[in-house]
């Protein structure tokens, strides 16, 4: 029996160590995990990683204004159409926005700033949470900075293409005929760099919540290319990976700015192509209950 001491010592030295080991690997898994989730969706732009939800509860209370306004409400009496006329202008509509493409081919035609300034507004008539209207619009017109942005992009869409995307990605946008290389930076007459402020400042110099930002600002963005299209204009929707902290600097934006989207804006040049894609039909989007 006592021959067999040094036996169960060492097993249960064994037991003992292999229970240390599993017991750090277990305190360790949570601190991988936000790693392991970046790395798995490198598509998520580092800029919008950083503070974009800031909440008052993890930041000082003194720095937050504690908001005591008081609106008037007013009677609303939107115009109401008949039946025919309601579906005449919801076809019409539809007729419209379905020639909508992204276009990658833009002329250098230049366009009325009035026109710009009037998609912008109509952008600027989207909800937003707690009538915040967290966005910015930055038109750039300025050839150099143009060619700066473009290449401030082109840089950082080589690396993304060549490496952090991954073979998945680039097949998957492969039949769009895009590489990043982007030609209508400098082409396109105007670029509209659109920011979503993840927080706002009141006078007092205190921060103002900002809720649902980069939702209202994702909805302003949807008006804006529903008004550059009823306007004759072409865009293509560009999300610049990890460009937002040095577009920032370059355009003079405060860091409670992100970049959300940039849209080269102009006429379509008159050797345009698209790619022959076609839309989900109705019945593929649309759930009744």
């Amino acid at each position: 029996m006592f021959s067999l001491t040094p036996v169960l010592v060492a097993v249960v030295c064994i037991l003992i160590v292999w229970i240390f080991k599993n017991a750090e690997r277990n305190v360790e898994k949570p601190n991988r995990e936000p790693q392991a989730r970046a790395e798995a969706r490198p598509w998520v732009d580092e800029d919008l990683r950083d503070c974009t939800d800031l909440h008052e509860g993890e930041e000082d209370a003194d720095e937050w204004h504690e908001s005591e306004e008081t609106v008037d409400h007013i009677p609303f009496c939107p115009t109401r159409y008949s039946k025919e006329e309601m579906v005449k202008r919801s076809q019409d509509f539809y007729a419209l926005l379905n020639q909508r493409r992204s276009v990658r081919f833009i002329s250098n035609e230049q366009i009325p700033m009035e026109v710009i300034e009037n998609v912008i507004r109509t952008a600027g008539t989207s909800p937003s949470g707690a009538h915040t209207e967290p966005w910015t619009f930055v038109v750039v017109k300025d050839p150099e900075v143009k060619h700066r942005i473009r290449e401030i992009i082109e840089e950082e869409e080589e690396i993304n293409y060549t490496r952090r995307m991954g073979n998945r990605w680039v097949t998957d946008v492969k039949k769009l005929r895009t590489n990043w290389i982007k030609e209508y930076l400098d082409t396109a007459p105007v670029l509209i760099l659109i920011f979503k402020q993840v927080h706002g400042f009141v006078e007092t110099g205190k921060k103002k919540v900002h809720y649902y930002n980069e939702i209202s600002v994702s909805i302003s963005c949807g008006l804006l290319l529903a008004a550059l299209q009823n306007a004759g204009l072409v865009t293509v929707t560009t999300t610049p990976l990890n460009c937002g902290p040095r577009l920032r600097v370059l355009l003079s934006r405060p860091t409670n700015e992100k970049l959300l989207m940039l849209l080269p804006v102009g006429y379509a040049s008159k050797e345009a192509t698209v790619p022959d894609l076609k839309r989900k039909p109705l019945e593929q989007i649309m759930v009744t209950v």
